[in-house]
């Protein structure tokens, strides 16, 4: 009598998306969660003026004050399923990083080429605490084009690091971003690790 195979574990990992204010970081969790997203979005006030520069980005009006939360599950190339954590983007929200990384298997740096100085923050965050990273650039409309080359020495970061381009409203963009930031986690760490040694 042959045993009913066993599913394989379905591995769970967190991730965080950080970045800039205004990036994408929401639309992409939105985009690419298999659930209704957890959002913690308010509306943008004259107060808040003083502290959140809407240079380049004058149409925003909401924006993340405590973290927004998905969640994609895949079975291939293994079962996995990522819990995605979006940081708020301003400065004065930086401290709270810290608490929302904990734990990370990776994160994805989302960039905005109008301000690409916006998500710098991110990237030495994230070096400095030696968690594994890739830099995805958010395509706008009508924004100027700008070559992997250019962006990725304005970011300072060795070849190592992957950059990609990326629409934060398509599922299959985000999707391929994330991929890729989990097979350099599992490079980066050994060539045969696998997604059970997270």
């Amino acid at each position: 009598m042959t045993q009913p195979s066993q599913a394989a574990e379905r591995v769970v990992v967190k991730v965080v998306v950080a970045g800039g204010f205004g990036v994408g970081k929401t639309t992409a969790i939105g985009a690419i969660s298999d659930i209704e997203p957890l959002r913690t979005e308010e509306v943008l006030t004259e107060q808040s003026a003083a502290t959140d520069s809407l240079h380049g980005i004058e149409r925003k009006t909401t924006t993340t004050v405590a973290f927004d939360f998905g969640r994609v599950g895949w079975d291939v190339p293994d079962p996995i399923e990522l819990y995605l954590f979006g940081t708020p983007g301003q400065p004065r929200f930086w401290d709270f990083w810290h608490d929302l990384v904990g734990g990370a298997f990776g994160a994805v740096v989302l960039v905005d080429t109008r301000r690409i100085d916006s998500s710098f923050h991110a990237a030495d965050f994230f070096e400095q605490l030696g968690l594994s990273f890739v830099i995805a650039i958010n395509r706008f409309p009508g924004t100027a084009p700008r070559t992997l080359l250019e962006i990725r020495e304005a970011f300072d970061v060795g070849r190592d690091v992957p950059l990609m381009f990326c629409d934060a409203r398509n599922p299959e963009s985000v999707a391929s971003v994330l991929l890729t930031l989990v097979q350099h986690v599992l490079q980066t760490r050994s060539p045969n690790s696998t997604l059970l040694d997270a």
